[in-house]
């Protein structure tokens, strides 16, 4: 790839000054798999260049993971070390940034158990509570990006050579990052943060009591959102004042749903990757915001296992907008990653809501949060429902309807 080392420069420094903003005497927490050292060793660079404190590593491996679900002594998966509980809360606690770099294989736990994860889900939910509050109110910045592997590039390109496809997928990654290699990619991105904060604005303006999807897959879904609602989209702000954006690409403008508001069926525009499976062809049927019902062609215990993991995975956390049009979108890859693919399309998301997505939310309590309709859950799943022939009309408190979406697209 012509100018590799140039873009991948490029990449660490857009991840550390404009993803987590980092600030001098700061410290960096970077999440990353053993198989990108090299690049988490590169993003740990750029966090010492922009005056970091110290960058502390939590190290994973995939594929060690997948040995523990299918052979570690089954009570283990019913455990959370201590010791895990302290790195977590306190990291975010002191302040630290964040920063999370993934790329896994879309179908490393076929195989596995799902009721084994399910209760490693669940045996986590305590011990990190006060970490993921910290995390969800945007206490400290956070970051989400990610880097090709072999196992992932040869599931979104098949049929040609590993080395040809690892290439493809870097050139879409790069695509999707507004990376060129001419190091402006800052520039871009603060032009990009620009254009989403101007439609965000408007849609607060608007006020809308109501969101009503339709399309010809079948989706025909009413989202009540709740009084005090706030969209949000790109850049975040901690209490302190700190720039972040969570998502590295981000496209999507989003908020809350009222959690009991949401009523109709709703299918899925591309597949899903859950817990290290894909789950395809798949539908809910949701009354007074609770999934009721649910059809998946493949993957469907995959899928029944989210959305029990506790009592708020059956109801939604978030309704994202994204133009068909876009510069992931109109790229036509399908990523098999979410991060990528929610960028691509319209999505929601069952579990939990984010806090900024409410007045004040930010500063609530859980109790406070859930008192004013959103919903709480240690879940959080996005899924996509964009087409090409999406509709979405807006309906007001007055009772004024205003098309939001016609054919796919931002139509305010």
């Amino acid at each position: 790839m012509e100018n590799r080392e140039a873009k991948l420069k490029e990449y660490a420094k857009l991840l550390i000054e404009i993803g987590l903003n980092v600030q001098k005497g700061q410290t960096v927490k970077i999440a990353c798999s053993v198989e990108n050292a090299w690049f988490a060793r590169m993003c740990a660079s750029a966090a010492y260049d922009a005056g970091c404190r110290e960058v502390v590593m939590d190290w994973s491996d995939p594929l060690l993971a997948r040995e523990k679900y299918l052979r570690a002594d089954d009570a283990v998966f019913d455990e959370f070390p201590e010791w895990r509980t302290r790195f977590f809360t306190d990291m975010a606690e002191s302040g630290a940034a964040s920063l999370s770099i993934g790329g896994n294989d879309p179908e490393l736990m076929r195989g596995v158990d799902p009721g084994r994860m399910t209760r490693v889900a669940r045996a986590a939910e305590k011990p990190l509570e006060k970490y993921r509050k910290l995390l969800m109110s945007n206490t400290v910045p956070w970051c989400v990006a990610s880097l090709p592997i072999p196992a992932w590039a040869k599931k979104v390109f098949p049929g040609i050579p590993e080395n040809e496809a690892m290439e493809k997928l870097w050139e879409a990654i790069f695509t999707a990052v507004r990376i060129t290699g001419d190091g402006k990619a800052v520039e871009r991105w603060k032009e990009h943060l620009a254009l989403l904060e101007k439609r965000k604005n408007r849609l607060n303006e608007l006020r809308f009591k109501s969101l009503h999807y339709t399309n010809s897959l079948g989706t025909d879904l009413t989202v009540e959102l709740p009084e005090g609602h706030l969209w949000a989209a790109g850049a975040s702000d901690t209490p302190k004042g700190q720039t972040f954006v969570a998502n590295m690409p981000t496209e999507e403008i989003f908020t809350a749903p009222k959690k009991t508001g949401v009523n109709g069926v709703v299918y899925a525009a591309l597949p899903l990757v859950e817990s290290g499976n894909i789950v395809d062809g798949f539908h809910f049927v949701v009354k007074d915001g609770k999934i009721v019902e649910l059809h998946a062609e493949k993957g469907e215990e995959f899928l029944k296992e989210a959305v029990t993991l506790d009592e708020g995975a059956s109801y939604f956390g978030e309704v994202a907008l994204v133009p068909y049009q876009s510069a992931i979108s109109d790229m036509n890859v399908l990523f098999y990653n979410t991060l990528f693919d929610e960028n691509a399309r319209c999505h929601l998301a069952f579990g939990e809501a984010y806090p900024e997505c409410l007045e004040g939310g930010q500063d609530m309590t859980r109790e406070e949060l859930e008192a004013h309709g959103l919903n709480y859950s240690m879940q959080h799943d996005d899924f996509m429902i964009g087409t090409a022939d999406l509709s979405i009309v807006g309906t007001t408190h007055d009772g004024k309807e205003i098309p939001v979406f016609v054919n796919g697209n931002f139509a305010i």
